[in-house]
């Protein structure tokens, strides 16, 4: 039985335009919230893999300091996506820690940050397979778009 596809190309114009408009270290921290809703997928299964959440701490550090590295972005980029890769099959897990690579590499790029919150709807996506995976994307995206109204309003 063929499994429905989530495509990562997922164009929302009025997200496209908030992001346009949006601080770096804010697009930052909105990634580093939307992976950390699915990084437990990754976690649960391999909880003694922490290159995920280190992406995740990479890049909480540069919000906090400003200090930038490309080496140590890329390091921990390539560091999840290596986890990705281990995992394997097409399955939550793996794209929990594709999310965090893609967060990362928001502190190099702001445009990452689209790219790691549409890995962890992915996530969504293939953990409600059996269930409502549209439905569940569709209550994840709301929050995802809420989430970064919330912090715009903040900075």
């Amino acid at each position: 039985m063929n499994q429905p596809k989530f495509s990562l190309n997922f164009q929302d114009e009025s997200l496209q335009a908030l992001v346009i408009g949006t601080d770096h270290r804010t697009l930052a921290a909105w990634a580093i919230a939307c992976v950390e809703r699915v990084l437990p997928y990754f976690e649960g299964n391999y909880p003694h893999d922490d290159r995920p959440q280190a992406a995740l701490d990479t890049l909480q550090a540069w919000i906090d300091t400003g200090r930038f590295s490309m080496a140590t972005i890329r390091g921990a980029a390539l560091s999840a996506h290596a986890a990705a890769l281990e995992v394997g099959a097409d399955t939550p897990a793996r794209s929990a820690a594709r999310a965090a690579g893609q967060a990362v590499a928001t502190a190099h790029v702001p445009a990452h940050a689209i790219a790691a919150v549409n890995y962890a709807l992915q996530a969504v996506h293939r953990a409600h397979i059996h269930a409502d995976p549209d439905a569940a994307v569709a209550k994840e995206r709301a929050w995802q778009y809420q989430y970064l109204l919330d912090l715009r309003e903040k900075s």
